[in-house]
């Protein structure tokens, strides 16, 4: 038996960030932040909610993707939850601008929350060396 390798794919992060204008980096950093990287991650939050795939989209975003045929799922497919992500991160973007009010608000719009996360994400990127700590 001889292993050969998978064929070649692109890389998801990369495609979805450059099509949103965001940050691979960022959003490499939000997959471990939400999942460990997990494709098959699925969460019940405390307030009804679920959590779904490597990017952990929320259900509450589930009424706006329906409208492109996508559902949970589609959710769980670590390409689809990569491009919703960058899509995510874009809408925050415009938001708040290139800031990290917009990668916390990813998580969550109450400043207590977003800032948390925000900083959770800062230390992922100084871990990996992709940003300087303070």
């Amino acid at each position: 038996m001889t292993w050969t390798a998978p064929p070649a794919r692109a890389d998801c992060f990369d495609d979805a960030a450059r099509y949103q204008s965001v940050n691979p980096q960022i959003l490499r950093a939000i997959a471990w932040l939400e999942s460990r990287n997990r494709a098959n991650a699925l969460r019940k939050n405390d307030n009804g909610s679920i959590d779904y795939g490597l990017m952990q989209i929320n259900s509450v975003h589930l009424a706006a993707l329906s409208r492109y045929g996508i559902g949970p799922e589609l959710l769980m497919h670590p390409c689809v939850s990569v491009y919703i992500a960058a899509w995510h991160l874009r809408q925050k973007m415009n938001r708040y601008g290139n800031t990290w009010q917009a990668i916390g608000a990813y998580h969550s719009e109450t400043p207590k929350r977003r800032d948390g996360y925000a900083r959770q994400i800062i230390q992922i990127l100084v871990k990996r060396k992709l940003l300087k700590g303070e």
